[in-house]
């Protein structure tokens, strides 16, 4: 069972717009795991959560191995025969040798294999002289190996006992290498969240349908849904929802029993034909409304019962920004993740902008380039338009500017957000 539900009691601030920190600390106190445990296959659990920690119940390796093809023998041997040694024996990988080195004895041996018991050093093969004498084999090793050359150690990858993953990461290749590694072909892991996508709007129009007079394309429910592949959610279509409050109440209402979590555009505004935010009050808890923060400033984020409800912006730009800042992290806690803000490195501007408000903070797109020094500098997209979803195709990520900066001078070291710390690839 979850270890929390959601805070439901209601939360409403008085102030009119908050700033992108007050937003992000609401979020993050209010919302926990709503998911339960499952155990699943190894080969399927790529960027899944886990939830129970991973120890290795061994070391890894197991036992000390060659780590190159080569010669492997007594360090202490090598350096009294001057590194000529008779070579016992062929170790291969899996056909382990059973008989220990004699004094002055080497063997032949392969990347992987285990090394023979009095062994501690490999000398690689191609720096190797082998000799055929009196009917038998020898090596000359050249001088210069340090003691435990060429040796994989047992337990130097992991001891026994070590945390492979901890309880709560999300499963990268490496992580699931590193479980198999261990012996483990399951691993337990939260249940995927179920996310319900509604698009609102009387204007919108699914692709691959006539346009009308005064219709746009409903290009944010792709957009949402795959952003949602990102963070490995079951997806809900509920379609186009019109324009009527009634029609919104009952949508939203049905949808919050049967999911974690419904992500909605357009609709979350001041206007007379936006009935979200009145939808979400009349149904449940709402917990912010309107951020201090461009593009994205009409967003809504609240609950009915135990399913959250982000209102996102209508433009494409402000909705997938706000996704990327603001839902993404929400619904990693929600799936038993981390509530964790995304890297920023600072890159020095290849822009000016000034006259910036005071007080909001700003998501430029920003697009990664070499300056004339050679060295990596960023330029913004040269519109703002939230509507222009070419900003964000041709965006290598976000240029963050805080509530404090009005103006930026060229070389200003600035932070930026990759979209690949999303998950995005560049």
């Amino acid at each position: 069972m979850p270890e929390r539900r959601l805070i439901d009691d209601c939360f409403l601030t008085d102030k009119e717009r908050l700033r992108h920190d007050e937003a992000l600390a609401i979020l993050r106190a209010r919302v926990g795991r709503v998911v339960g445990v499952e155990e699943i296959a190894l080969d399927h659990a790529v960027g899944r959560i886990v939830a129970e920690g991973v120890a290795s119940p061994r070391p890894v390796p197991a036992a000390d191995n060659a780590a190159v093809d080569g010669y492997a023998f007594a360090h202490s041997d090598y350096e009294a025969t001057g590194g000529w040694f008779r070579v016992a024996a062929r170790v291969a990988a899996g056909h382990p040798s059973g008989a220990p080195l004699a004094a002055g004895q080497a063997v032949r041996i392969f990347t992987g294999a285990l090394m023979p018991a009095g062994a501690d050093t490999v000398a690689m093969q191609e720096d190797c002289e082998p000799h055929r004498q009196d009917g038998e084999d020898f090596v000359a090793v050249p001088p210069g190996l340090k003691h435990g050359a060429n040796c994989r150690k047992a337990g130097e990858d992991l001891p026994e006992g070590a945390v492979v993953v901890p309880h709560g990461a999300t499963l990268r290749p490496q992580e699931v290498a590193a479980i198999a590694s261990t012996g483990r072909d399951r691993v337990a892991v939260f249940e995927r969240l179920k996310v319900a996508v509604m698009s609102t709007g009387d204007e919108l129009v699914r692709p691959g349908h006539p346009l009308g007079s005064g219709q746009v394309y409903d290009s944010n429910h792709y957009l949402l849904r795959a952003l949602l592949d990102t963070v490995g959610a079951e997806v809900t279509d509920l379609g186009l929802v019109p324009d009527r409050a009634e029609a919104v109440l009952a949508t939203l209402s049905a949808a919050a029993g049967r999911h974690h979590a419904v992500l909605t555009t357009g609709g979350a505004s001041r206007g007379e034909e936006d009935h979200l935010v009145t939808s979400l009050d009349a149904l449940g808890k709402r917990h912010l409304w309107q951020l201090a923060v461009k593009p994205g400033r009409p967003m809504s984020f609240g609950q009915v019962g135990d399913c959250v409800v982000l209102a996102l912006p209508g433009n494409p730009v402000a909705a997938f920004v706000c996704f990327l800042l603001y839902a993404r992290p929400t619904l990693a806690a929600l799936g038993g993740g981390a509530f964790t803000a995304p890297p920023r490195f600072l890159v020095p501007a290849g822009f000016e902008l000034s006259g910036k408000k005071e007080g909001r903070r700003e998501f430029l797109r920003g697009i990664l380039a070499e300056g004339p020094d050679g060295r990596l500098l960023v330029r913004r997209f040269p519109r703002d338009g939230s509507g222009l979803i070419t900003s964000l195709r041709e965006a290598d990520g976000l240029i963050e500017l805080d509530e404090d900066t009005v103006a930026v001078e060229p070389g200003t070291p600035v932070p930026f957000i990759p979209f690949s710390a999303f998950g995005i690839r560049g």
